[in-house]
């Protein structure tokens, strides 16, 4: 009971946590009788709308065939459950960054969604999926900077960890006081545009899709985050690992998966690995920004076989570095730092590799684009 004390005197007050040890966090898929996975079905994209502090997203990455890679993606942020406040944030590179970056992030008016829960409204704004819940299609004419009208479709079959694709925070597994949730479609088909000040901009080409939900205070869930998104011709390669504070015993928890058209190669919550084999200290902040990395994949196809995967390589010239704290007042950012060792940045990159998949004795290369991000939160 006093454990559940502190943690809500952290809740309101958004200050460190105490150590409550291993026993306070229940990763996805590690529960007895768990399976490694659970295939997506369209009743597994029903928005969940938490009636507490929750922030609920829905990312698409687009990997144009022109070379302009792009993101976009609604937020749906409910605040102790006392205000609730959604935004669509459209993101789009060029190539070799040959113009500036497009980035618009708006509030949305009047949201809502359909009865079933799987399509979102706002004015301006649709991102509706089909009865058969394969694709999404996206609208907005929120932003005279990145007009949108984009269809996203599976092209391999989506996937969540263990049975629900849920990690749960608390001293008692039935009643969790926090949670995290995400599911993926690693590899779908793009067709469509942005429009950005009357250019249009093509952006048919692959793309990968995440629904995740933070049902608790972004810096009470984890100190450090790793995404990895690599698309090739061939082969879509994800991996999202994320470490819990001190207060949860620092515990590592990912899920990764590889699918080809039609099919997952593997998928998972319990191997694969992330290294940053080289740093820099971001004379900024302090944090060891990635120059170099390596990630691996490992698991078995449905039918038996062994398989695993390889990347590795510098990582380049950083595609961007997010200071999540940068509209906070300085003086607010100062206090969440030393209160509760809150310094959140995201390094984002985008290097050509080359990925190396063996299953069971046969072995392929393909070279592809990989978009992957270090976070660092405390």
């Amino acid at each position: 009971m006093f454990r559940w004390a502190q943690q809500q005197l952290a809740n309101v007050a958004g200050t460190q946590e105490p150590e409550y040890g291993p026993e306070a966090i229940h990763p996805v898929g590690k529960n007895p009788g768990d399976p490694a996975f659970t295939e997506l079905k369209k009743e597994h994209l029903k928005w969940k709308l938490v009636e507490q502090t929750c922030v609920e997203t829905q990312t698409f990455y687009l990997q144009a065939d022109s070379g302009h890679y792009c993101f976009l993606q609604v937020i749906y942020n409910n605040i102790a459950g006392l205000r609730i406040t959604t935004q669509f944030n459209v993101k789009l590179w060029y190539p070799n960054n040959e113009k500036p970056v497009i980035w618009t992030s708006d509030p949305l008016e009047n949201y809502g969604f359909d009865d079933d829960k799987f399509s979102f409204f706002a004015d301006g704004l649709s991102i509706e999926l089909s009865d058969d819940g394969s694709s999404y299609h996206i609208k907005s004419a929120r932003n005279e900077k990145s007009y949108v009208d984009i269809k996203f479709e599976r092209a391999a079959p989506g996937f969540m960890g263990g049975t629900d694709g849920t990690t749960t925070y608390g001293t008692d597994p039935k009643a969790p006081w926090g949670s995290m949730r995400h599911a993926f479609w690693p590899r779908a088909n793009v067709e469509g545009r942005v429009i950005s000040h009357g250019e249009q901009i093509d952006l048919k080409g692959r793309g990968m899709f995440s629904m995740a939900l933070q049902g608790m205070k972004p810096h009470h869930a984890a100190s450090r985050w790793n995404f990895v998104n690599f698309q090739s011709p061939s082969y879509s390669a994800i991996l999202m690992e994320f470490t819990t504070p001190a207060s949860y015993a620092s515990t590592l928890v990912r899920v990764s998966g590889i699918a080809i058209d039609g099919k997952l190669l593997l998928a998972n919550n319990h191997t694969g690995d992330v290294k940053h084999t080289a740093t820099k200290k971001d004379t900024d902040n302090d944090w060891p920004e990635p120059t170099a990395a390596s990630y691996s994949w490992e698991g078995k196809t449905e039918d038996g076989k062994d398989v695993s995967a390889t990347l590795e390589g510098s990582l380049g010239d950083r595609l961007d570095r997010i200071d999540v704290m940068a509209e906070v007042p300085g003086f607010i950012k100062s206090i969440a730092a030393t209160a509760a060792g809150t310094k959140p940045y995201i390094y984002q990159f985008l290097p050509k590799m080359t990925i190396k998949v063996k299953v069971g004795d046969e072995v392929k290369e393909e070279e592809g684009t990989l978009f992957t991000e270090a976070t660092f939160i405390s």
